[in-house]
């Protein structure tokens, strides 16, 4: 049985005839007082709910340890607040619509929701998104997920950006953002039973760059034993660059920081004397379409192979894994271009340009199955453009992902497609299409500041995938009585069916691949 080989799931505080049972959580937990391996901390007491937020996982990144692996969190004496998130990881606000947060690079902070009561329940770390050069762990209120779903949530930070991920001779090895993941895992491990957690029960879950950080972490040598199920939610996990690439820009942006002379010591120093605010432009390494992306870089020691690669072979991880994407993910890229500059949409003379830009040599076949109706307004080339690289960068990538994975583990598709999901403010003012799109899906399993209110119908939808998605955590199987039933990929050879999230009744589908035209993707190799 698949309970059995995640360890069981049984009832609270219970466990499989001999074994040990699991560690006991905090006696001061519902107290909200619980004791870490580096202090006590006091949290907020909520309706059905225990929170404790701002919690260094690691030490400050900061003087001689920035664009080091991150180091154990200095202990602190008393009890520390944890009643208030922690600072935001330094970031480049021209791309963020939430600024002003007064950044830091002392960020490396995890936030823990636990159920009221909770003895050994099962874990979520969720990563959060942002094209690793922005957003934070405290952006998401899991207090549905913790309540509703009987789960423990940890969100957290991790370096950004430069901070984060620059790749330069005189810095070492790089990818330090995704070593703090797994720096706040190894700290899920040793302290989440205080939070009435199970360390043994850990899905890491992630959306976008969250995503593809949880891809990466099912092909990291360092990852693996930190966790036993995994979400991939709307991660165009390719989308990665090589040492090399990496290394040239980055030579790049040290001679832009004016620090390229002398030798690699000097280098650092140098590198290390800036100011952290003059640090929030990231190195873009590669693009999403016509949008530039930083993050991990493969060929590196926290990142050997490309995970993308790696799926299904022997020297992945073998976890069950729950995977999907958004009906319309691409259109919020174009929507939030268009509300930063304030540019006009694309013609139709402009699209050839945008498909040579978003793929290359594949442009004009890309074009040639993908043509604009006649006389195509700006809001229809914009659209069609946006279905291109949903199609090319997640939705059929992510059917090839799911293929590969369910070779070893059981593995669980989705698609969300809400077509009136609830728009923040911003994005109610762009002239084209946004249906589901990506991220929208996030405040169906979130409360997220600024999100507008879900309609009834929304509600039930929400209610439900809060439903899937804990009782996955709970046993590797998104199974929920009275709901429909999401059967698992069949095999490795095809990514079908795919389970339709919608607000008029979800249900199993099986013309994902044709709606998305996988099979011409698949013929370019992309």
């Amino acid at each position: 049985m698949l309970t059995t080989a995640l360890g069981g799931c049984g009832t609270r505080g219970s466990a499989p005839a001999g074994t040990a049972l699991p560690a006991p959580p905090d006696p001061g937990l519902d107290d909200g007082m619980v004791h870490t391996t580096a202090g006590r901390v006091r949290g907020e007491i909520g309706q059905g709910y225990r929170l404790f937020q701002g919690i260094p996982y690691a030490a400050a990144p900061i003087g001689p340890l920035r664009w080091q692996p991150p180091r154990p969190a200095e202990p602190w004496p008393g009890i520390r607040d944890a009643s208030r998130p922690g600072k935001r990881c330094i970031q480049d606000v021209r791309l963020d619509p939430g600024g002003g947060h007064g950044d830091s690079e002392d960020c490396l902070f995890v936030n823990v929701w636990s159920p009221a009561g909770a003895v050994a329940r099962p874990v979520l770390v969720w990563i959060h998104g942002g094209g690793f050069a922005n957003g934070s762990g405290a952006m998401y209120d899991a207090r549905r997920l913790t309540t509703e779903g009987d789960v423990v949530v940890v969100t957290l930070n991790y370096r950004l950006g430069a901070l984060g991920f620059l790749i330069h001779p005189a810095l070492g090895e790089g990818n330090y953002g995704l070593a703090d993941q797994q720096a706040a895992l190894r700290w899920v491990r040793a302290n989440i039973a205080g939070f009435g957690g199970d360390p043994d029960r850990v899905t890491i879950a992630g959306e976008s760059a969250g995503a593809m950080s949880v891809c990466d972490h099912l092909a990291a040598p360092d990852s693996a034993g930190l966790f036993r199920s995994a979400v991939i939610a709307s991660g165009p996990c390719r989308a990665q660059a090589d040492r090399a690439t990496a290394e040239r820009v980055g030579r790049d942006y040290v001679a832009a920081a004016g620090c390229a002379r002398g030798r690699d010591e000097e280098i650092a120093g140098c590198l290390r004397a800036i100011a952290a605010t003059d640090l929030e432009e990231s190195p873009w390494y590669t693009r999403l379409g016509d949008e530039p992306l930083t993050g991990p870089v493969l060929g590196t020691p926290v990142l050997p192979v490309d995970p993308v690669t790696a799926m299904g072979g022997p020297d992945a991880v073998s976890v069950p894994v729950l995977i999907g994407t958004t009906a319309d993910e691409f259109t919020l890229f174009p929507a939030l271009q268009y509300l930063r500059t304030g540019a006009g949409l694309p013609t139709a003379a402009d699209y050839p340009g945008l498909l040579a830009q978003a793929f290359g040599r594949h442009g004009a076949a890309v074009a040639a199955r993908y043509p604009l109706p006649a006389g195509a307004t700006p809001a229809q080339v914009t659209e069609r453009y946006a279905r291109t690289v949903t199609d090319g960068a997640f939705a059929c990538p992510a059917t090839r992902m799911a293929a590969a994975l369910a070779g070893a583990a059981p593995v669980y598709f989705y698609e969300f497609d809400d077509p009136a999901a609830p728009r923040p403010e911003p994005l109610t003012r762009v002239p084209f299409r946004v249906g589901a799109s990506h991220s929208l899906d996030l405040r169906y399993l979130f409360d997220i500041v600024g999100a507008p209110a879900l309609s009834a119908a929304q509600r039930r939808l929400s209610a439900q995938m809060i439903g899937y998605w804990s009782a996955f955590v709970t046993t590797g199987v998104p199974a929920v009585p009275g709901a429909p039933s999401w059967p698992a990929v069949a095999d490795a050879a095809g990514a079908g069916p795919v389970l339709s999230l919608r607000t008029d009744g979800s249900r199993p589908i099986s013309d994902y691949a044709a709606e998305h035209r996988c099979e011409f993707w698949a013929g370019l190799g992309s």
